[in-house]
């Protein structure tokens, strides 16, 4: 079993089959491995990258070959649907990732409700979409993974966060219309991404969180409108990752309601305990992107070590990499995942 491709590890892991190792990825979106080091080192850059699907081929496919991850993932940021639904972008620089500059609505029951096809019709998605067919024809055994950010952080970069977090509990039908609409886009986005060989999808939504928005309301908004989306990009037969931020106490317990066939964490959870109280998870992560950054190659190492062996069936980033990790940190993660 030592001969397989980095696409089949990955498939058989979200599968619960038997793998020889177990996958070390770096998904894309939110937790992009697109850093300076390696942008510097082939010349294939970002900005740029955000528009141009050639650039963002390759630029996903250098990070690839020199990070060692086993995967593509694109796009580079987390902006790309709100940027289609009409929120202003700033594209960053070098080291800057894309931000939100302006939300293009200040409150629920102000949005404006855009025809299915929009996704389609926007020139980034559609490097994006290039690009992933690109990756897919050139590189058949190496998965691509397509980012896309959730329902609650995109509706959240469509509408002032502020006043939308407040109508979740003020205007209930108002936001339900909207995340409800939202998905519906980044659904559409998603299987965009599928139909031109995107392997698998990741779900990253760092405004649904237990500090946020407690249990009540993960319950209520986030359960829900992620469990929409994975069953849409289920039909397509295509795998979906979920990373949780934050801290889970408050809402651990909805953690195996979620529909996803894997959970990805920050560090500050233990994957192992969550193992252990919810055997049937398929549990992602969960390395400190902190260390990574600022730590020292052995005690990457040996904390990747301590992944494998707490059984930790895909290991990567807890969070988003910082684009001025070094290089050599997440190469001690990665050899040492390869290492028998």
């Amino acid at each position: 079993m030592n001969d397989l491709t980095p696409k089949e590890r990955i498939f058989r892991s979200l599968k619960k089959q038997t793998v020889d190792r177990a996958p070390v990825i770096c998904p894309g979106g939110m937790m992009n491995a697109a850093i300076v080091e390696v942008m510097n080192k082939t010349g294939h850059t970002l900005p740029e990258g955000h528009h141009d699907s050639k650039i963002m081929a390759a630029l996903a496919n250098d990070v690839h070959l020199n990070t060692g991850f086993e995967n593509f993932g694109i796009p580079f940021c987390m902006t790309v649907e709100a940027e289609v639904l009409g929120s202003e972008i700033n594209y960053g620089t070098l080291s800057c990732e894309p931000k939100i500059q302006r939300e293009v609505f200040s409150s629920v029951t102000d949005v404006v409700y855009r025809e299915s096809g929009a996704m389609e019709k926007n020139a980034r998605v559609n490097a994006i979409i290039e690009a992933t067919y690109a990756l897919s024809k050139r590189y058949p055994d190496v998965p691509v993974f397509g980012s896309v950010t959730g329902p609650l952080s995109t509706s959240a970069s469509l509408v002032d966060p502020i006043p939308f977090l407040k109508e979740l509990r003020k205007n209930r039908d108002g936001a339900h219309r909207v995340i409800d609409y939202v998905s519906d886009q980044i659904i559409e986005y998603a299987k965009l991404m599928i139909e031109n060989g995107a392997s698998v999808i990741t779900i990253a939504d760092p405004t649904a969180t237990g500090e946020i928005l407690g249990p009540t309301m993960f319950g209520e908004y986030a359960v829900k409108y992620l469990n929409k989306i994975i069953d849409a990009i289920h039909e397509t037969n295509t795998p979906v990752v979920v990373h949780i931020c934050g801290k889970m106490n408050a809402v651990k317990k909805f953690v195996p309601q979620i529909k996803s066939d894997a959970i990805s964490t920050d560090s500050s959870i233990s994957l192992k305990k969550l193992k252990e109280e919810y055997g049937q998870l398929t549990t992602m992560g969960n390395l400190s992107t902190y260390l990574l950054e600022f730590g020292e190659a052995e005690k990457i190492s040996i904390l990747t070590e301590k992944l494998k062996n707490d059984g930790i069936d895909i290991i990567s980033p807890a969070c988003g990499l910082s684009t001025s990790t070094p290089l050599r940190n997440i190469n001690a993660m990665t050899n040492r995942v390869k290492e028998s």
